[in-house]
């Protein structure tokens, strides 16, 4: 019977830790993906490695320990998928952005024409903020590598955002 009590308690806890983690996971997701339906499957697998483990995380490392599992998930989906080739453009950004969601879909969209590792980087460093260090730890690779993903990541990013300016102002 008093088993019973702790599981009982130990799901309501996983259960408020899901309710309250989840968007934040799914923003995450949005970034490390490039996809909304890609980055809710990676919470949701995430959430399952989780809640397994769930009696051994310690209280209040809950999300790092999630989000070091969607971390070690990408980075093997990155290792099955490497040859990967892109063949699409991505969609050009709203001519003036309006709200909130029309700059997060644009700043998905350009995080989307990074490859992979460097998206990762920059995600996990600058919106996740986590140091470079921590970093590279979550993805395995020397902090050097890190630096390295996280200079090109964002060089990339203002040629490619810059581009789009020049675009929509010739457009004009």
């Amino acid at each position: 019977m008093l088993q019973g009590w702790g599981k009982a308690t130990r799901d309501a806890e996983f259960t408020a830790f899901v309710e309250e983690s989840t968007p934040r996971l799914v923003r995450l997701g949005v970034g490390l993906t490039g996809s909304g339906d890609a980055a809710r499957e990676l919470v949701q697998a995430s959430l399952v490695k989780t809640y397994v483990a769930w009696p051994r995380i310690r209280h209040g490392e809950a999300y790092a320990y999630t989000r070091r599992i969607m971390a070690n998930e990408r980075v093997d989906a990155w290792r099955s998928t490497r040859k990967e080739v892109s063949t699409g453009d991505a969609p050009d950004r709203p001519s003036s952005p309006a709200s909130r969601t029309e700059d997060h879909d644009q700043l998905v969209r350009l995080l989307a024409t990074l490859p992979q590792r460097q998206r990762a980087v920059v995600v996990l460093r600058y919106y996740d903020d986590l140091s470079e260090a921590q970093v590279a730890d979550l993805l395995g690779i020397s902090v050097g590598a890190v630096k390295s993903a996280a200079s090109r990541g964002l060089a990339s990013l203002r040629a490619t955002h810059s581009s789009h300016d020049t675009t929509e102002a010739g457009a004009r």
